[in-house]
Order: structure tokens, then sequence, then C-alpha cells
């Protein structure tokens, strides 16, 4: 007659206590509905809240509700966006304005899985924890009746005194860095404790992550600034050309802080496959902390920020600022600085405008303002290469300009960009055919303005410029940490495992003393058997088998491989 499967309930009952739990996962009950009562319904909503399976559905959804924020434009990230899309899509912007998807990180229903997610992985964490502290605390099972119904056993007989063979076991198994102690007429050795550990961290490190993650959010700032070559930033607010906040930012928050850019500096490959292809950027600058610090030279290059208390400053960006003066009829200089342009490709060919608000005079000694388009080429290509530059260094410089004349609209009280010109209330100027002025310069060349109404002047000196991001993440810390142990305590209990061996000796009706080692996983895993056989194998060094009553002959070495024991579950 075959022996009854160890699954069976009176196999389970036999383990006793050695069959517990190798886990602090929580038991799966049977599902039943809560009897009527305020107190009934929180109960059955608190364990399914809690419990393994909606924490990673919550965790999913959580993921899904994070799709919408990188596809569609966030009013957070750049509001511009956002407009030209309602204005783009006037049947789908008022469905996604009523589901929030404009602000998905702020919205009510993306607030809500992160608040249950929260909670869930609290409420699973601290009846774990508390439970493996108790495990620790405590001493591995004592051996159950019948060791030969566990998954992995084996046995053999021995002429030396039973207590010799268990005090051989006991320091094999703590040599082994088992928790062993002597239980009765057997050994009771347990390992595999950072399995749990592992999966308490894991989930310790996902609220962590998500703590890390809401402290980015509304704690975060994130500004540009755009700078020429000599030009000065301090951290404050009226000092940034872009900023945008989480929801509980104070301007109190930023980082004190200035800096200066001294130089710019971008290298290109000259020839070969890869010309124009950039080498180096980098940015020297002089820096100091707080008002009264003592100020400091660095070099910030692309990926390499500057840190200063938590505040990073990136180099994003860079262009040209060639150095423009405008004379009016009478010689006076009414305008002289460098204008930043912005690139257009990669051979940074760049756009602008120069708007002269105030001091300019025409011939007549009327009061207007100029506005003056430029287009830059770096390196100028000669012949059919006028709209485009041949190369991103300054090696053949040529600015093109384009003059108007009028109002340019700025005392009206509406914002405009300063790169570009509102024509609406400008005249041209024309040439001697009658078209609309324009003319390519050299460095050191100056423009005529029609009827004696001045000069522009492209001055030899041409200027970099630089544009930085400053960026203050105060979770970003965290949020690493707890990745890092996120990743550390998956595949601690993915990898370890938890399992229990047992070794009994006891003096048998012959007088020859009865050797039973069995071992018990967590899960079935080949693990358990090879090492059981291999503790069995030390063990017998130590212990080794009684010869046969009919043969002089010793017992053979337990199997190393020991093959689970008959009725075990495969």
């Amino acid at each position: 007659m075959s022996k009854t499967d160890t699954g069976t309930g009176r196999d389970r009952d036999e383990l006793g206590a050695a069959g517990s739990r190798l886990s602090t996962a929580p038991q799966e009950e049977a599902v039943s509905l809560p009897g009527l009562g305020v107190i009934g319904w929180a109960r059955w909503f608190w364990r399914q809240l809690t419990s393994m399976r909606v924490a990673l559905l919550l965790l999913l959804l959580l993921s899904l509700g994070a799709i919408p924020g990188s596809l569609i434009p966030q009013t957070g990230a750049d509001a511009t966006k956002v407009e030209d899309f309602r204005a783009a899509h006037r049947t789908l912007a008022p469905v996604y304005d009523k589901l929030g998807l404009f602000h998905v990180y702020s919205s009510v229903w993306f607030s809500a899985i992160y608040i249950l997610l929260f909670v869930s992985l609290i409420g699973c964490i601290i009846p774990r924890t508390w439970q493996f502290v108790g495990q620790l605390r405590g001493r591995p099972p004592g051996a159950p009746r019948r060791l030969d119904r566990l998954p992995a056993y084996t046995t053999w007989t021995t002429t030396a005194d039973p207590e010799q063979v268990r005090a051989a076991a006991l320091g094999l198994l703590k040599k082994r860095r088992f928790r062993a102690h002597t239980a009765g007429d057997a050994v009771a050795a347990e390992k595999g404790y950072l399995r749990e550990l592992g999966n308490l961290v894991f989930h310790i490190a996902l609220i962590v992550l998500l703590i890390a993650f809401a402290s980015g959010q509304l704690f975060k700032s994130d500004g540009t600034k755009l700078m020429v070559e000599g030009d000065g930033f301090s951290n404050a607010l009226p000092m940034y050309d872009d900023f945008k906040s989480g929801s509980l930012f104070e301007p109190d928050d930023l980082v004190p802080f200035s800096f200066d850019l001294e130089d710019f500096k971008g290298t290109y490959e000259l020839t070969g496959p890869n010309r124009g292809t950039p080498r180096t950027f980098q940015a020297k600058i002089r820096y100091s902390k707080g008002a009264y610090g003592r100020q400091t030279t660095t070099t910030v290059k692309v990926n390499e920020p500057l840190e200063i208390d938590g505040s990073k400053v990136y180099l994003v960006s860079h262009g040209y600022a060639p150095v423009i003066t405008v004379r009016d009829g009478t010689g006076k200089v009414v305008y002289r600085d460098a204008v930043p342009l912005l690139p257009l490709d990669g051979n940074v060919t760049s756009q602008g405008v120069v708007k002269v608000m105030d001091g300019y005079r025409d011939a007549k000694g009327k009061k207007e303002q100029l506005g003056i388009k430029a287009f830059f080429l770096p390196t100028y290509g000669g012949a059919g290469m006028e709209i485009a530059s041949a190369f991103p260094a300054l090696l053949n410089p040529v600015l093109n300009l384009e003059p108007y004349h009028g109002d340019l609209g700025v005392d009206s009280g509406l914002p405009q960009s300063v790169y570009q010109l509102d024509k609406t209330h400008m005249k041209d100027f024309k040439d001697a055919k009658g078209a609309q002025l324009r003319v390519n310069l050299k460095p050191g060349e100056s423009m005529k303005l029609p009827n004696g109404a001045g000069t522009v002047t492209f001055e030899k000196d041409v200027k970099e410029w630089a544009g930085f991001e400053i960026v203050q993440e105060p979770g970003g810390g965290w949020a690493l940490g707890g990745a890092l142990a996120a990743i550390l305590g998956l595949a601690g209990s993915l990898f370890i495992q938890r399992r229990r061996v047992w070794v009994r000796a006891v003096r048998g009706d012959d007088g020859v003393t009865v050797v039973e080692m069995a071992g018990l996983g967590r899960s079935e895993s080949a693990k358990v058997p090879e090492e059981l056989g291999e503790l069995a194998g030390h063990l017998y060094e130590r212990a080794p088998g009684a010869p046969e009553p009919d043969d002089a002959h010793p017992a053979p070495t337990p199997d190393r491989h020991v093959v689970p024991a008959e009725g075990a579950e495969k």
C-alpha cells in the first residue's frame, strides 16, 4: 500500500509546527461576505485592501495612469503646449479636461490610486514585520513525529551514541549558518531568513519611492536661464526666463547661490564623415553659495552638472550672440549689446531680433523705435548657401539684417517674445530698388539706413551664450536609494530559499543508533534535497554507518542527492 501524499490533512496534522508556513505572507482564507454592520464591512474592506493581489492591482493602475502624463501635454510642464492642444482638438480637449488628463499627477483619480497603494503597502508591511520579528526571536520548531513524510529524507544506522550524533549535527548546521538548537531527541535548524527580509525591504522601498515621488512633485522647481558670456545669475524667481514648480513650492525654498558665465567653449569635428559633430561643450563659471560666499571657479559640462546644496545646474544649450551697435541719424550710439540668437539647425544657423526701444531719433529728430530681424550663419558657404550655415563653428561668420522702424508695441502692456518681431505697427526700410532692405554683414562692417536714419554695425566681437537649467528635486536621492533597495530586496526574495532541516538520533531496539535527516522548503526546489544530501554526507563522516548483522561491512554512505520521500509531492 502506498503512502498518502504530504498535502493531505492527516500529514499536515502530523507535521504540526514543523510544517508551519515559512513565510510572513498573510494566510489566504476563504472569502465570505461579512454580516451586516459597519465594523464587519470595514474589516472586510481592510483585508481586501491589504492583500497582495490588491496591492499589485493598484501598482498596475498607477503605472497605467502615468501613461497619459507622458503622452498628453501637462499644464505644470508646458502650459503653452496645452493651449496649442486645445486649439487643435476642440472636441477632445473638453473630455480631457473632465478626466483631468492635462494635470494627471494632481488629478483626483491619480491621487486616489496613489493614496490607496500607499495605505495598502503600509497595511501589508506592519503585520508581516511584526511576524518576522517574532520568528527571529523564536527558535526553529521541533521535528515532526514522521520525518519520512517530508519532501527530502534519508536515514542510516550508526554505532555512535545519539548524544554524539546530535552534537555533531548541531555543530555542522551552525557551521553552515543555520539557526539550530536541540529539541528533544532531534536537532532543529532553519536557514534563509534573508528571503523574508528581502521581501520586507522590497515593500518598504516601494513606500520610500512613493514618498520620494510625491515630495518631488510637490516641492520641485525647474527653471531655465539663457546667459551670454559675462552675464550673471542669482537664484531668485525674477532672474529666470522660464520657471515651473510643484504645488507646495515656496520661493524661499530656492537654494541661495549665484554664478557668472565667464566663458563658453564648443569644439567640433573638422574632417571625416562626422564633420560638424560636437566634441566638447563646456561652460566656465564662477559661483558662490549664499549672499557672501567665497567665489569658486568650475566648469559645467553636458551631463556633468554643478550641484549646490541639492540644486543642480545643467548645461542644456548654446548659441551665438553677435555684438551689434546702432547709431541714430546724428551718429549717437543708441544701442550696443550682444544679441543672443536661437539656433535653427545642427550647424547653429540662428535667428533673432534686435529691439531698440529708447533713445533713437531719425534724421528729422523724430522719436521712433527700431526692430531689426537678424539671421546669423557661423560659417557662410558662399553662393547657394545663403540660407544655412555650412559648419557650426565661427569659421566665416555672416550676419543678415532686415531693419524696420515704427512702434514695437512694447508699451501696450501685452507680453511679447524677445526673439520675435511684431510688425503690425512697423514700416520697412527700402533699398535703392524700392525693395525691403536686407544686407549681409561680416564682422566689422556696417549697414547704412536710408535717408540718413543711422547705421547698424556688426562688431568684430561675437560672443557665445549658454542655456542653463536649474533643478531642485528634494526627493531625488531618496528615489534612487528606494529603487536600489527595491532591486536588492526583490533579488533576495526571489533567489534565497528558506528551508528547515531536522536530524533525529535515537537508539533502536537492537542498541544501534538510528539517524534520520529530513528537509522542508517553502516551495518545491531541488536545492533542499541536494543540500540535505550534502549535509548527510558530512554528518556520515562523523557518525559512520554500523555494520550489517550478517556482514562485517559497514552500511553504505547515504546518497548526497536525496530522493524525495515516498509519497511526497513531486
